[in-house]
Order: structure tokens, then C-alpha cells, then sequence
């Protein structure tokens, strides 16, 4: 009966010892983890040492790149000014200004065809005679359309396009009824000035301001139209 308890016994110190290496596995891994444990922190660390290391760097070339294209966004959103265009900074004013006075000339000659008023300071001679050129047959387009209402409406046209706020939305549509407008008027007054020359054979010195006035204007707008840079400036690009 000893043989077999002392067997029994001779199991328990086995039993020790094998319990022993697999205490030793578990020891080996505890300290594999705690090196795991204690790799976390240094990744942690180095993690929180890269934002650290980021922040002082938005204000830099990374930030400075991003915010070019917004930039350029937010200038391209700008309307195109006069300047922008090639067009001098006192040209659109100055058509404006040329506009109303063809208005206001237009104005007066429309209430003195309609009232049969003489025109003041206007002499009469064999050269100067604005009575017989608004009396004239030649002064009523086709029997219908008189001239001065026609020349009061075409400034009307004139004022509106040519309005400062008109230059700076630099739109096509309006640049191209500036351009037609005006090339409709210089054609138009250059007919009125050979009906006066050769067929009236007396000048209004009314009508010679409005001339001149058109005159102007078409210089201006057809000098606007040439300082627009490059081949996109050409109207018809447009």
C-alpha cells in the first residue's frame, strides 16, 4: 500500500513541476505583454509628438497652398471692372456725360418741332438757319418718324448703356448694343449731314452739337473696343 501513496506522491511533485513551466510561459507572457503594454504608450506618444508637430505647420506652406485656389476664386468672382478690361478708368463717365447732353439736346429740339418754336440764338443766314432745317421735309423720316424724336430716343439708348454701372458688369449683350448703337448713329448722322450740306443747304447749329456729340462718342466706344487686351477682347469672341 506504500507503493502505491508514494507513487501518488511522486505525481504531485510532476504535477508541480509541470505546473511550473506553464507558469513560466504564462510569466513570458505577461512580460510580452506588458511590453505591448508599454509599446502603446510610445505609439501614443510618438502619435500625439506628430499632431504636435503639425499644428505650428497650418499657418505654413501647406495652409498657404490650400487657400491659393480660394483666392483666386474669390478674384475671379469679381466682377471685371473697366480697368480690368483695358478701359480707361474716366471713359465710361465721360460717355455718360456726352450721352445726356445728346439727351438734353434732343430734348429741346423735340419741344421746338413740336411747338414751332424758334430755336434761341440761333441766327438766320444763308449759312445758318435751324428753321429751315426743322421745317424741312428732311426733318420727318418717311413722312413719320421726326428727326428729333428719333435722335431723343437713340440718346435715351445711349445714356442707359453707357452708364457707369453698364461698363462694369463688362456683359456682352451690352457691349455689343453700345457697339451697334453707336454705329447706327454715326451712319444716321452722317445722312443728316448731307441732307443739310446739299439738299436743305443750311446748317442747325442744334443739330451740328448733336453731331458732334455722336461724333465723340464713336471715337470713345470704338477706342473702347480696341484697348480690350488680347484676341478674347475682340467683341465678336465674346
Amino acid at each position: 500500500m506504500a507503493g502505491p501513496k508514494q507513487a501518488r506522491a511522486g505525481r504531485a511533485p510532476g504535477k508541480a513541476g509541470g505546473a511550473a513551466p506553464q507558469r513560466n510561459r504564462q510569466g513570458g507572457s505577461n512580460r510580452q505583454g506588458g511590453q505591448g503594454a508599454g509599446s502603446r504608450p510610445a505609439a501614443g506618444n510618438a502619435a500625439r509628438g506628430g499632431k504636435a508637430g503639425q499644428r505650428p505647420g497650418r499657418g505654413g506652406p501647406a495652409q498657404s497652398a490650400a487657400g491659393a485656389p480660394a483666392a483666386e476664386g474669390a478674384k475671379a468672382a469679381r466682377p471685371a471692372g473697366p480697368a480690368s478690361t483695358g478701359v480707361p478708368r474716366w471713359l465710361p463717365l465721360t460717355t455718360f456725360i456726352l450721352s445726356l447732353a445728346g439727351v438734353g439736346l434732343s430734348v429741346y429740339l423735340t419741344y421746338t418741332h413740336y411747338t414751332d418754336t424758334a430755336l434761341a440764338g440761333c441766327p438766320v443766314n444763308a449759312t445758318v438757319n435751324c428753321t429751315k432745317v426743322t421745317t424741312s421735309p428732311e426733318s420727318i423720316i418717311f413722312g413719320v418718324f421726326p428727326v428729333a424724336v428719333l435722335g431723343l430716343a437713340f440718346y435715351v439708348f445711349m445714356a442707359a448703356i453707357n452708364y457707369p454701372w453698364a461698363w462694369r458688369a463688362d456683359l456682352a449683350l451690352i457691349r455689343w448694343a453700345r457697339l451697334a448703337g453707336v454705329l447706327t448713329g454715326i451712319v444716321f448722322v452722317l445722312y443728316l449731314v448731307y441732307v443739310e450740306l446739299f439738299e436743305v443747304d443750311a446748317i442747325c447749329e442744334y443739330c451740328t452739337g448733336v453731331h458732334i456729340v455722336t461724333f465723340l462718342l464713336f471715337g470713345l466706344i470704338m477706342y473702347s473696343v480696341a484697348a480690350r487686351p488680347g484676341p478674347a477682347g475682340k467683341l465678336a469672341a465674346r
